[in-house]
């Protein structure tokens, strides 16, 4: 109970700009390493230019709203489902940990939203040069929002999530250190982004979800 046991031990509430938590030493090693050799198109070969949004490859509006089929989006973005499962032991680890009870009734009193009839859903990131991500608010329908943070490549710190006042004022980054991250509850001043930055190599993440629409994974 990798995941768990950081919220319970590892994890430090903060309460600016907005309720969030910081984690440390979240994943286990398998899982550290799926994120790593995941194949992740590079939408710079493709000479697709970065927009500020994680939808740059086409994706329609109806993906953000909440539509599991996503349009384009899809095809550059790695979910983690049953038919790749086999390929992610780990990550399908700390899947069945975030479906389990006890790990969705704590975060449930800790961001005060009832995840009993939600899903989960875990994608793996790999953001190259040129990616940045204007200052948003997550859809309601993302009733948690974590990230956690592979930094294989001792990539500058500075390349985790700003986050923002409700003046779109940055009063913070969370910094990009290798198994680190962080999870709040989406709201309406929930402002958080990333500014253009320079990245060496790659950025490697995993954006781990609870969401009130369907995906492979309900919470037990």
């Amino acid at each position: 109970m990798t995941f768990l046991n950081s919220i319970l031990n590892k994890s430090k509430k903060h309460n600016n700009p907005f309720t969030h938590w910081e984690l440390n030493e979240p994943l286990s090693n398998e899982a550290i390493q799926e994120i790593i050799k995941a194949d992740i198109p590079n939408l710079n070969n493709l000479k697709i230019r970065y927009d500020g949004t994680r939808a740059i490859d086409g994706g329609s509006a109806e993906y953000r709203a909440g539509i599991a089929s996503g349009g384009q989006a899809i095809k550059f973005r790695c979910f983690v489902d049953k038919d790749n499962a086999k390929n992610f032991p780990g990550l399908v680890n700390l899947i069945k940990e975030l479906q389990s009870k006890e790990t969705y009734k704590k975060i449930s009193l800790l961001i005060n939203k009832d995840l009993s009839n939600s899903y989960v859903r875990v994608e793996i990131i790999c953001d190259r040069e040129g990616f940045w991500l204007k200052p948003h608010c997550d859809i309601k329908e993302k009733l948690l929002s974590c990230l956690l943070f592979v930094n294989e490549f001792n990539e500058s710190e500075s390349l985790g999530t700003d986050f923002y006042n409700e003046k779109l004022e940055k009063i913070k980054t969370v910094p990009y250190k290798n198994n680190y991250g962080y999870f709040f509850s989406s709201g309406p001043n929930t402002w958080h982004g990333m500014e253009k930055k320079e990245i060496v190599k790659e950025r490697r993440c995993l954006q781990v979800n609870y969401v009130s629409f369907p995906t492979d994974w309900k919470v037990d």
